[in-house]
């Protein structure tokens, strides 16, 4: 399928999902938002991604959210029709203020659920950032599993210098990643966050020379996970992110819930008997997801 905003390919269990308009920054435009997840959603049902190395092009990751989305015209309508931030343009001039403004806040759910998805699904999701990641990119890589940055990338809750409250993820997910404090400075002021501050930090597992290095070593990184059961890694991500959420007790009973039904002997079988033949492991993917009544 082809797309406005991303090129998708798959290849050896990793899928890789890359922005594709570099000209334009990689700016998130209308389609952005309903392409994204609906890309997320199709890998992770599929079942034969076992990690997804998200990517980008040119010498930005993204400048973040496309501007002409707060204005008027076509790219609003085109965005208050699905996810958007503005009241409906075309709605009764006498509509009123609360069911406007209630509107509005659906509009800003469905933002949210487009970089959810990433949380959601059921393989690891690995960001690779170079250059800019600006505003809602930011949004973006905070619900991705791990970030990797190239040496002169950098990171800016850019909202803050329009005048708004970054509402898409960034002040929710950050703070569990980063101390509070240092999410404080940067959220109040809108400095830029250098990659190596970022990896000082534990916000991007490591930094790389250039683009290039970045792309290579992200996918070395996911091709070692793919290599894992896909079913354990899996498991690994539910557990992680549901006890970041909760409590020690609530995430230990969540396991124990967990492993009493999808803990199955076969793959620590293949893993032992791969390592004692010393050939790699063959693990089955994870069954395809069906939806409703398909």
């Amino acid at each position: 399928m082809s797309y406005t905003c991303f090129d998708v390919d798959e290849a050896d269990h990793v899928a890789h999902v890359q922005l594709r308009r570099p000209d334009e920054l990689n700016t998130m435009v209308p389609a952005f938002w309903r392409e994204l997840p609906e890309i997320v959603a199709e890998i992770s049902d599929r079942g034969s991604a076992r990690a997804l190395v998200l990517s980008s092009t040119g010498r930005h990751f993204s400048a973040g959210m496309d501007l002409a989305v707060f204005g008027g015209g076509s790219n609003l309508d085109a965005v208050t029709s699905g996810p958007g931030r503005s009241p409906d343009p075309a709605a009764p001039a006498e509509a009123e203020l609360g069911r406007t403004r209630a509107n509005l806040r659906l509009n800003v759910l469905h933002l949210q659920e487009a970089f959810t998805a990433l949380e959601r699904a059921r393989m690891p999701v690995l960001a690779a950032v170079q250059g800019g990641c600006i505003g809602g990119a930011v949004d973006m890589v905070c619900a991705a599993d791990m970030r990797y940055a190239t040496a002169d990338a950098f990171f800016c809750i850019q909202e803050i210098n329009i005048g708004m409250t970054a509402d898409v993820g960034t002040l929710q997910r950050l703070p569990k990643l980063i101390p509070e404090g240092i999410v404080r400075e940067y959220a109040y002021t809108g400095r830029r966050m250098p990659a190596a501050r970022a990896h000082e930090l534990g916000f991007v597992n490591a930094v790389f020379v250039d683009h290039h290095a970045l792309l290579a070593g992200v996918h070395e990184i996911a091709a070692e996970i793919a290599a894992r059961s896909p079913l354990a890694v899996w498991g690994s991500k539910e557990m992680i992110t549901y006890a970041r959420d909760h409590t020690v007790g609530d995430g230990l009973n969540y396991m124990a819930t967990w492993q009493a039904g999808m803990f199955h002997s076969q793959d620590m079988i293949e893993e032992f008997t791969a390592k004692a033949a010393k050939r790699s492991t063959e693990h089955p993917d994870l069954l395809a997801v069906r939806r409703g009544l398909e």
